[in-house]
């Protein structure tokens, strides 16, 4: 809210210093006055956090409380914070505010700070616990994230939540990453029916 104290990350760039906000837009950004006298406006709500009345920083609450990020959550990261962001996976919680990212163009980053950090889906369900992919499938993949889709049949699912693929072509990729990969319409494990559930009409 307005007058509200806060700590701000100055143009992105991963340093916090204290201020209060100016005006809250209806984009859901602010406008910070800081305590040095800079302001800065329309400021995403993730590089903004609350501090509380004792000069600490709130964990009850804050401008735009996010979705929770996990291991496996699909997100866009600043890249070396210089303020552009790029999709990828959370590959680690670090359990101290900071995550690994894995970008889909291949580069990697260790101990990202969660406020560089945006969800790009609603929720945050692990990968392991929503792929529909199985070994044996066939699929579409984004052949080493190059933005082109190749057929290929899914040869081993591994258990952090990545697959080996052998695209129709002959060459082969292995560690995959879900988002990488798309079911083809119809799509099932080869030389076996889709898997039962309870109340499907069966013969």
């Amino acid at each position: 809210e307005v007058g509200d104290k806060v700590e701000a990350n100055y143009k992105g760039r991963g340093k916090w210093f204290p201020g209060k906000i100016k005006r809250v837009r209806l984009d859901g950004s602010y406008d910070v006055d800081y305590n040095d006298g800079e302001s800065e406006m329309a400021m995403s709500a993730d590089n903004v956090r609350l501090i509380d009345g004792s000069g600490g920083l709130s964990s009850s609450r804050s401008p735009n409380r996010k979705p929770r990020i996990e291991e496996g959550s699909k997100v866009e990261a600043n890249y070396k914070g210089k303020g552009k962001f790029y999709p990828g996976r959370v590959k680690r919680d670090r359990g101290d505010g900071t995550f690994d990212i894995d970008y889909n163009d291949g580069e990697q980053e260790i101990r990202v700070p969660e406020e560089m950090i945006r969800l790009t889906e609603m929720g945050s369900m692990s990968m392991k616990s929503k792929s529909v992919l199985e070994e044996g499938m066939k699929v579409e993949g984004n052949y080493k994230g190059k933005g082109r889709w190749y057929s290929a049949t899914i040869k081993r699912a591994r258990l952090d939540g990545t697959f080996d693929l052998d695209y129709d072509d002959g060459e082969f990729e292995v560690k995959v990453t879900e988002d990488m990969i798309r079911v083809k319409e119809g799509a099932q494990k080869s030389g076996r029916s889709p898997p039962l559930e309870v109340g499907d009409k069966v013969e």
